[in-house]
């Protein structure tokens, strides 16, 4: 049974909320630093808008037609806010670093990559999508998409 996602609003945000979710964030990171990709892993650094200081966070690079895109599963986090306060970002793998820059996908194009992402890191993320599955209809999709910022990852200028 499929059920649809309570907080479809654009300003949802699913705080992480045991120690479990930070030991396996650091997990990620760790391996990530030193060249080891889980199904796409990888460091974001980001400008802190208010800090500007770099703030780093383990994402999911996800390839769909020739694209490659962020998915925010938990909603609005920091990570989404300071990348819609500066877009330019850098993404390391080990030793390599792109840098990239960040651009929000309309909400009407959410869905498809939901769909995928959800295919692919269901299994992780499942309890911070509100009962959103790989399973989910296409109409379940478009409404939790205000909720799940969606980036494309383009190249730096």
């Amino acid at each position: 049974m499929t059920v649809t996602a309570h907080h479809p609003s654009a300003d949802r945000y699913v705080r992480p909320d045991t120690r479990m979710d930070a030991a396996f964030n650091a997990l990620v990171r760790w391996l990530t630093a030193r060249g080891i990709s889980l199904l796409g892993s990888r460091v974001l650094t980001v400008t802190g808008r208010r800090s500007g200081l770099p703030r780093s966070t383990p994402v999911n690079l996800m390839p769909l037609d020739d694209e490659r895109y962020l998915v925010a599963p938990r909603g609005v986090t920091e990570w989404v806010r300071n990348v819609r306060a500066n877009p330019e970002a850098e993404l390391r793998l080990g030793r390599r670093t792109e840098r990239v820059r960040l651009v929000e996908v309309p909400v009407e194009e959410r869905p498809a990559v939901l769909r995928v992402y959800l295919r692919r890191w269901g299994w992780e993320v499942g309890r911070f999508v509100e009962g959103l599955s790989k399973d989910s209809t296409d109409a379940e999709l478009a409404a939790a998409a205000p909720g799940f910022p969606v980036f494309r990852v383009t190249t730096a200028p």
